[in-house]
């Protein structure tokens, strides 16, 4: 590339270190093996035909290596530091997201660490981390890029059971806060998606194959996104629900893509009867079963379970069960999904290029070094600088010459050194790791940049290089999400307040509330915004995607003192005991396993009306136990709710 000329695949042998010993049968396999990875990592080698020898001349153009010129503003790369602020320690894609912003940012004074007054009040909580969960994408991570075959053990939930599983797998997702692996399950012959948290020990390559398979032409990860559960597997059927009233409003923007709205009628497909009757029961009362039949009777037993559960006495649970290791013993963690080292070393000589400027040498602290590279472990930096200047001496062409020497790394720049001094391209998994950040906090990058998402995505993403993303789901954050974090973060920033008009789960029709907005939660899938409320002079918390409008008002606010607004930190408790049926999938979110296979948790309450919805949700296999109150609200809401859906009178079909 700095010679601006075509070589042969001899020059490469005769030139390039690891090559020149091979035997030609040797090499021939290497060499199209290393040209395959190059692709992967997004640097592709144009190739044609010499008319005169006869032999392939390859090219790689710079314009298809290095980043090309990228118009963000300064607040708009801060923007995005924001991002690393916020997710730095939750986030398993941390090393790649930073690799990729130093990139962007090289070269730009305007471009600063600390993190925006935006960004100090935002908490972002995910439910699906975990100590091992990096170790885990950056193993799966590594055999999607390499079609390798892979072999774990897995816990299949629905019956209760360990086994191993040997799996192509074609894609990670991300949905609704949890990860997921899609491959061809080889032992049962069938496309299956597996959740992450469910593997258990170590994922192992099958074979010693430098390719095991191919991703099918025809798979497509979106239509694993974003399904409701009653509609996770074969369709069986369509379902009629009446959604009275602004009820739904709601349901068109939550489930808009699952189905459709007729004449305040919501039509979805559905796979499975329970899953769509506990989404009916969760709406207590808001949503009205028509059609099928199995649905209604289905709502009607639901009830009636709900009602026995919790009329009378209330049982007495069993005694907690010895840990097992699907219970939360921690596994021995492993790292953080890190870059790849051809990315590492890329963006490693741009910066020690870009540290000489117009000079031919400079002297970096190695403090400063390895806190732009967190990814190189301090006793592995000589190991790097000595690689690095193995492979940027090939064939002939001098780059840059860095020793290290006691405390600092002393560089100087070469022949060649000033073509490499631009930062490179985005490699796939540093693009992927910006879009899964733009997933996960992007309307507050959009906020911090004051630049819509959708301006500040399409400008990232014509830096992705010559290559697709294949099987990464496209980030979705809807407008209206983006507009609402906008209007409440200045709020916040102005101590001004906020009219909002909120559909409260419990309510038919939306509230206005006013509003002092002090704090954002993003608890993966949700948005919250932490509040004083001043129409119920209380502290409220609000779920975004049920707030319908945000306007903000001509009159501030004094910061109340000593106030630190968090969800449900005044919440009573509910003490639940969970059947055998459904104690596994409850245990995943924290209840104590007992020895009758039931389990046991408690509650944090922050209204009666949410705890009456997900106890209705549950179709009977939930109990509460304490406070005794709560039993006797639930019992009388599961009799008057029969009625109000005129399915007291149904009975199970035998």
């Amino acid at each position: 590339m700095a010679e601006r000329r075509p070589i042969t695949a001899r020059d490469v042998k005769s030139n390039v270190e690891g090559y020149s010993e091979m035997s030609d049968e040797a090499f021939a396999r290497r060499f199209y093996s290393d040209r395959a990875e190059l692709l992967a990592l997004g640097v592709p080698l144009q190739s044609q035909r010499d008319e005169f020898t006869g032999e392939e001349l390859y090219t790689l153009r710079s314009e298809q290596y290095f980043l090309p010129k990228l118009e963000l503003e300064n607040d708009e790369l801060a923007a995005l530091n924001t991002a690393l602020y916020l997710l730095e320690g939750k986030f398993a894609y941390a090393e790649p997201l930073r690799l990729a912003l130093q990139n962007l940012a090289l070269g730009r004074p305007g471009f600063v660490e600390s993190p925006s007054a935006t960004a100090g009040r935002v908490e972002v909580l995910d439910p699906d981390y975990s100590p091992e969960m990096p170790g885990r994408l950056a193993k799966l991570e590594g055999a999607i890029s390499k079609q390798r075959t892979v072999k774990f053990d897995y816990w299949s939930i629905s019956r209760d059971v360990e086994s191993e599983r040997t799996v192509n797998p074609y894609a990670l997702l991300p949905d609704n806060g949890v990860w997921y692996v899609v491959g061809q399950d080889l032992d049962r012959d069938d496309l299956r998606t597996f959740r992450v948290s469910r593997i258990r020990g170590e994922i192992r390559f099958a074979t010693r194959r430098e390719r095991d398979f191919r991703i099918p032409t025809d798979f497509d990860i979106e239509q694993f996104r974003g399904r409701p559960p009653w509609q996770i597997g074969d369709i069986v059927g369509e379902a009629r629900i009446e959604v009275p009233g602004d009820t739904a409003w709601w349901v068109q923007r939550a489930y808009g893509t699952t189905g459709r709205l007729e004449d305040g009628v919501w039509i979805t497909e559905y796979s499975s009867v329970e899953q769509l009757a506990s989404w009916v029961l969760r709406q207590d009362g808001r949503a009205v079963p028509l059609e099928p039949e199995e649905l209604r009777r289905e709502v009607a037993s639901s009830l009636r379970r709900v009602r026995d559960g919790h009329e009378g006495k209330a049982p007495v649970p069993a005694r907690d069960a010895p840990l097992r290791s699907v219970d939360g013993i921690p596994e021995r963690p492993a790292g953080p999904v890190a870059p790849e080292r051809f990315a590492v070393l890329q963006a490693l000589l741009a910066f020690l290029l870009a540290a000489c400027g117009e000079n031919k040498e400079a002297a970096i602290p190695v403090a400063d070094l390895l806190e732009r590279f967190p990814s190189i472990p301090a006793d592995e930096l000589e190991e790097h600088l000595s690689l690095l200047n193995l492979v940027n001496f090939g064939g002939g062409c001098y780059t840059i010459y860095a020793e290290l020497r006691e405390d600092a790394v002393h560089v100087d720049k070469e022949l060649w050194g000033d073509t490499f001094r631009l930062a490179p391209r985005l490699t796939p998994l540093e693009a992927r790791a910006i879009r899964l950040a733009l997933e996960y906090v992007g309307p507050m990058i959009a906020v911090d940049a004051h630049t819509p998402l959708e301006r500040v995505r399409k400008k990232l993403e014509e830096t992705f290089g010559q290559f697709e993303l294949q099987q990464t789901p496209e980030p979705h954050v809807g407008p209206s999400e983006e507009d609402l974090v906008s209007t409440l973060a200045r709020g916040m920033r102005e101590h001004r307040l906020v009219e909002i008009e909120y559909q409260k789960e419990s309510d038919v029709q939306p509230s206005t509330r006013v509003i002092e907005p002090y704090k954002f939660e993003r608890a993966l899938p949700w948005w919250y915004v932490h509040t004083w409320d001043r129409t119920s002079d209380g502290e409220r918390s609000f779920r975004l995607d049920r707030m319908r409008s945000a306007k903000l008002t001509k009159e501030k606010f004094e910061a109340r003192e000593d106030f630190e607004p968090v969800r449900l930190r005044n919440a009573r408790r509910a003490l639940v005991l969970y059947t055998p049926a459904i104690a596994r999938y409850e245990v995943e979110r924290g209840a104590r396993r007992l020895t009758d296979k039931s389990a046991l948790r408690e509650i944090p309450v922050g209204s009666d009306e949410w705890l009456e919805s997900e106890i209705l949700s549950k179709r009977g296999e939930a109990i509460v136990l304490e406070p005794a109150d709560l039993r006797t609200r639930i019992a009388e809401r599961a009799r008057s709710l029969a009625k109000e859906l005129g399915v007291e009178r149904l009975r199970a079909r035998v």
